[in-house]
This record gives structure tokens, sequence and C-alpha cells, in this order.
């Protein structure tokens, strides 16, 4: 059985405990430089550390769950120790140390998955299949936002929320956005921006993104406009409303709108599980490792952007 071993404790680590806890897998220990996150362990009954080094000659495989600009450094060191890693997004801040570290995993035959969560969100599969039969696509529009804790000191809104709706619309679509063009603000902190809107241009519609720490509303939805018909998602909640609507010029043709069948799953645990799968089965190729180069380029084309205030070029 794989025996895995979870790095990092805050808020979201506590849930890869439990959901590891709950799967197939052996989980072993749990290194936190907090002597008081002991108390998980023991509640788990694995060991703890607090220095991750000493955990990794008892694993297969680590969950990474720290802060961002602390990722490269323990990524890098897990995997030349030989470990299989599931990183929490962003794999990293910038994409060319992003693709060192894909690079490395490949040369090493490791399995390297970020936790791009909303790709096990039934909602989003079932997105990413109806997607194909409401024509053309005219327009995206979706929000990430709330303001019901305190924002993380690790990242800005567009690597923490942002990134998010990029992934999703890199999964779901079947071609990648050509150019970024990014306004933000910073109202709580110089170093870090708590409110964005990005536009991304894939030529033959545009997608606009809100990412936000201030709002008053938790949300993570999408709105998806086609030539046949229109699409909400509600990710948070896993609903799907489809709205049977065609305009045109001279009509508006419209039926009732229709609620998408959505068999509601907890992606962390569907998500740790095909990384456990991944590991023991190398054909099982759930994470294939590159796709996470792009995202996290686009973000950082967006923090550009609105830095100089142009609009951005991706080369993919």
């Amino acid at each position: 059985m794989m025996k895995i071993g979870v790095i990092g404790t805050g808020d979201w680590g506590k849930n890869h405990l439990r959901a590891f806890s709950e799967i197939d897998c052996e989980l072993v220990g749990l290194a936190d430089i907090n002597p008081d996150k002991k108390e998980l362990a023991d509640k788990h009954k694995i060991k703890f550390f607090t220095d991750y080094k000493q955990l990794l000659p008892l694993v297969d495989a680590v969950s990474v769950v720290i802060p961002t600009d602390k990722h490269y450094d323990v990524v890098k060191d897990c995997l030349n120790n030989g470990k299989h890693i599931l990183v929490e997004k962003p794999i990293t801040s910038d994409s060319k140390s992003a693709e060192e570290l894909v690079n490395l995993a490949k040369a090493k035959g490791l399995i390297l998955a970020v936790g791009y969560l909303f790709r096990f969100n039934s909602a989003v599969i079932r997105l990413k299949e109806e997607i194909k039969k409401i024509g053309d696509i005219q327009a995206i529009t979706g929000r990430y936002i709330h303001s019901n804790k305190p924002p993380r000191k690790d990242s800005g809104v567009i690597f923490n929320f942002a990134i998010h709706l990029v992934d999703i619309l890199n999964f779901i679509l079947d071609n990648n956005p050509k150019k970024v063009f990014c306004k933000k603000a910073n109202f709580l902190s110089k170093e870090r921006e708590d409110y964005a809107f990005i536009n991304l241009d894939y030529t033959d519609f545009i997608a606009n993104l809100e990412v936000s720490w201030l709002h008053p509303l938790k949300k993570r939805d999408l709105w998806i406009i086609g030539s046949k018909a229109k699409i909400y998602a509600d990710l948070f909640e896993q609903i799907l409303i489809k709205y049977p609507i065609e305009i045109t010029n001279e009509k508006i043709t419209s039926k009732p709108e229709i609620n998408l069948e959505v068999n509601k799953n907890e992606p962390l645990k569907d998500e740790l599980t095909a990384f456990c799968k991944c590991i023991n089965n190398k054909k099982e190729r759930t994470f294939k490792g590159g796709e996470e180069i792009l995202t996290t380029k686009i973000c950082e084309l967006a923090l550009q952007s609105a830095k100089t205030g142009k609009e951005m070029i991706i080369n993919e």
C-alpha cells in the first residue's frame, strides 16, 4: 500500500490529512514547523516531525501544503529524494521554475501533481461534457470571490484565486487563450493585490474573470455563453443550469431552463485517490505534467499586464 506523508497543516493541510486517512493508502506521518501540530499527528495516530526531511525516508509520496513561496525548494528537494509529489496550487509563482520542476520529475520518472482541485469537481467535469453541445462559445465570465478569511501573505489574489479559474478554462476548453489583459488593485497591501479583473482573449471570444478578497459574497461560478445555449455553473454548490436560448438579429428562441444532473462529490478525496492511482499505475495519466506551466504563465503574464498596462501575448 502506498505510504503517504503530509508536509504542512494549515487549514487546507488538515483536509489533506483527513482525506488521506479515508482513502486506500497508508498515512504515515506529518511534518510541520509548528511543534503544536503534533496534536494533529497524534489524532491520526501517525508520526510527527518538525523537519520534513526526517519524514521522507518513511514514505513513497508526499502532499506539500505549505505557502507558495516555499514550494520550489521543498518540491525540488523531495523530487531529488525520489518522492512522488502532490503540491497545492500554484506549483510556483513563475513559469520558469515551474518548468524546471516538471522536467526534473519527468527525468526521475516521478509523478508531480498540482492540486487544481476543480478538475475533480463533478460540476466542472459535467460542464466539460456539456460545453460541446451549446454551439459556438461567444463569451465566458467567472468569479472567485469572498472576504470571510484573512488574505494570504504568500501570494496575491491572482495566484491564489484566479489561477483556479484559469486552470478550469484550460481544462474544459479545447483551445488556450492567446492574449491576457489585467487590471488589479492593492487596497490591503502594497505587496499583494486583493482585487483583479482579467480578460483572456481566445480570438473568437473573451473570458472575463473577477477575483477578490474584498467581496461580501462567497462565489465560485461561471457563465458560458454559447450560440445555442447558455450554462450557469455554481462550482461551490455543484449546480449546473442550462438555458436553451438562441439569439439572432431577427428573433430570440428560448426553451425552459434545465437543471443538469450532477453527482456531487468531494473533489479533494477524488483528487488524492487519483494521485495514488497514478503512482501505483504509471499508465494512469490523470496528472500528465506540464499543463500547470501554462496556467502559471498566464497568471504571471496577468501580473505583468497589470504592471505595464499592456495586453500580453501568451506564447505556449
